[in-house]
C-alpha cells in the first residue's frame, strides 16, 4: 500500500440526493425502493475508485408527503449491494439507542463476512422524538443518557468482535476439529445499560472487525470518536473552524494512545457540478424552482429549534433566539455549521437556503473549481477526506466520478486504482488484533 497521505471520498446516500427536489427529476420516483437504483449507484461508486457508498438511516417517518427519505434497512440493502460489486466499501447507519449491541454486532460482522471485508458500523445516537416514540420510550433520552450509552453500546460491539481469534476457525476437515474453544471468549460484559455474555456467534470478519465511523460534532460525539472510532462523518463549512476541528480531533485521539494518522476527519460535501460555472448554476436553479421557499424556511427553522416567524428571508438569522434554544432533540453539528457560515459571509436566511441550509457545504462550479477546492482543504488540514452528497443521484455523482475524480488522480492525492481488497485497506487502516490476543501476548 501506498504510504503518503491519499484522499478519501464516499458517497453519502440520503434518499435519491441531497437536493429535496431531485425525486422529482427521476424517471423512477419511487427510486428509494429500487434495488437496482443502488445498485447503479454503487457501480458508479467503484468505477471511481471510492472509498464507499455510505447509507444514512431514519427511524421516523417525517415530511413524507413532500418527498422521500430514508426507506430500506442499512444492513438489509448493503448485504444485496455487497453482492452486485467487488471492492466498494459499504458503510451503514445504526442508532446506539434504539438497537441491541448483540444484534447489531451480529448484523455488521455477518455482512463484513459476505462482503469480503468491506463493511463499515456508522454510529449515531438519535435524538428524534418521534424514533423514540416508535421504540417504546415515552421520553427520549437525554444528551448525557444517549452519549453514555452510545459509549457503552461500542464497547460490547467491539468486544464481541473481538470474541473470537483469528485462529479461532479451524474448520479441519482432517482432524475434524471445527473450532477452537480456547480461542473463542465470553466477553462477560456487565454494565450500567447492558449485560452480554458473548461470545458473537460469528467468527472474527476479514478485516479483524469492521471499521467503526461516528457522525456529529457534539461534544459527547467527539468523546466517543476520540475513544473508538476509525473515521468521523461531521458538518463543517469554513476551512478556519475545519482545521479547528480537525486538529482537535486529531489531538484527542491521541490522548487515547491511538495513532491520530489511523484516524479520518471526513466533513460532508455538496458539489453540484458543470462544464461551466453557468451551467452548474443553472442546473441547482432547475432544481430550486421546484421547491416550496415557505416549505424551506419552516424545515430550516425547525432544524434550529425556532418557529418559521422567527426567521426573515432576507435578514441574518435571529443569532440572539438560537442561543436561547437549549434542546437535546437537535443536531448540535448542524446549529454550530450554519451559524459559522451565516456569520462567515453575513449570510441572509434566503442566502443559507441557496447554501443546502448550512448544513454541508455545497460548491456550485466547474469540475477544476471543485477539485482545486477538495484538494486545498485536503493539503491544509481541514479534512482527510469527503462525504460527498450529490445533488440527484445517479447523475450528480456520475458527474463527480467522471469530470472531478480524474483531476484529482492529476494531482497525486487520490488512487488511480484499489490497492487492496477490505474497506480497512482503501482507509489505509491497520487491520486490529483481537484485544484478547493482544492481552495473551502481554500476559
Amino acid at each position: 500500500m501506498s504510504h503518503t497521505r491519499q484522499l478519501h471520498l464516499n458517497t453519502n446516500i440520503t434518499g435519491v440526493g441531497r437536493h429535496p427536489a431531485g425525486w422529482r427529476t427521476l424517471d423512477n420516483p419511487r427510486s428509494i425502493i429500487d434495488l437496482n437504483f443502488f445498485k447503479e449507484i454503487a457501480s458508479i461508486a467503484e468505477r471511481g475508485k471510492l472509498d464507499a457508498v455510505f447509507l444514512s438511516d431514519l427511524l421516523a417517518l417525517r415530511n413524507h408527503a413532500e418527498g422521500p427519505s430514508q426507506a430500506l434497512e442499512p444492513t438489509v440493502l448493503l448485504t444485496a449491494l455487497a453482492g452486485a460489486t467487488t471492492h466498494v466499501g459499504l458503510i451503514g447507519t445504526a442508532s446506539t439507542t434504539f438497537n441491541d449491541p448483540f444484534n447489531l454486532a451480529r448484523r455488521f460482522a455477518s455482512v463484513d463476512h459476505l462482503s469480503g471485508g468491506r463493511v463499515a458500523f456508522n454510529a449515531v445516537t438519535t435524538y428524534d422524538a418521534a424514533a423514540a416514540a416508535n421504540f417504546s420510550h415515552d421520553v427520549p433520552l437525554t444528551t448525557d443518557e444517549r452519549y453514555a450509552r452510545a459509549q457503552e453500546f461500542v464497547e460490547v460491539v467491539t468486544k464481541l468482535w473481538d470474541s473470537w481469534e483469528d485462529d479461532a476457525f479451524v474448520a479441519d476437515r482432517t482432524t475434524g476439529r471445527y473450532a477452537d474453544p480456547s480461542r473463542v471468549h465470553a466477553i462477560e460484559h456487565r454494565g450500567t445499560y447492558f449485560s452480554v455474555r458473548g461470545p458473537l456467534t460469528v467468527p472474527r470478519s476479514p478485516q479483524g472487525r469492521p471499521v467503526l465511523v461516528q457522525a456529529g460534532s457534539s461534544e459527547g460525539g467527539r468523546a466517543l470518536a476520540a475513544r473508538f472510532a476509525d473515521a468521523v462523518f461531521t458538518a463543517q463549512t469554513t476551512l478556519p473552524t475545519a482545521q479547528t476541528f480537525y486538529a482537535e480531533m486529531k489531538e484527542r485521539v491521541r490522548l487515547h494512545g491511538r495513532n491520530p494518522d489511523h484516524f479520518l476527519l471526513l466533513p460532508g460535501l455538496y458539489p453540484v457540478i458543470g462544464g461551466t460555472e453557468r451551467e452548474a448554476r443553472e442546473r441547482k436553479a432547475e432544481l430550486d424552482a421546484l421547491l416550496d421557499t415557505d416549505r424551506e424556511v419552516a424545515r430550516l427553522a425547525g432544524a434550529l429549534g425556532l418557529a418559521p416567524d422567527d426567521l426573515h428571508i432576507d435578514a441574518p438569522l435571529p443569532y440572539e433566539l438560537i442561543g436561547k434554544v437549549a434542546r437535546s432533540d437537535l443536531s448540535r453539528g448542524f446549529i454550530d455549521s450554519t451559524i459559522a457560515l451565516a456569520k462567515s459571509e453575513n449570510l441572509t436566511v434566503r442566502d443559507l437556503l441557496d447554501r443546502n441550509p448550512g448544513a454541508h457545504r455545497i460548491i456550485v462550479g466547474t469540475p477544476e473549481q471543485i477539485a482545486d477546492d477538495i484538494a486545498r482543504w485536503f493539503n491544509e488540514r481541514g479534512a482527510d477526506g469527503f462525504n460527498l452528497n450529490a445533488d440527484v443521484f445517479p447523475s450528480g455523482l456520475a458527474a463527480f466520478v467522471d469530470h472531478v475524480v480524474p483531476l484529482l488522480q492529476k494531482k497525486g492525492i487520490f488512487r488511480r486504482d484499489y490497492e487492496g481488497t477490505t474497506l480497512r485497506e482503501h482507509l489505509g487502516l491497520p487491520r486490529p488484533d483481537s484485544q484478547y490476543a493482544r492481552a495473551a501476548r502481554a500476559a
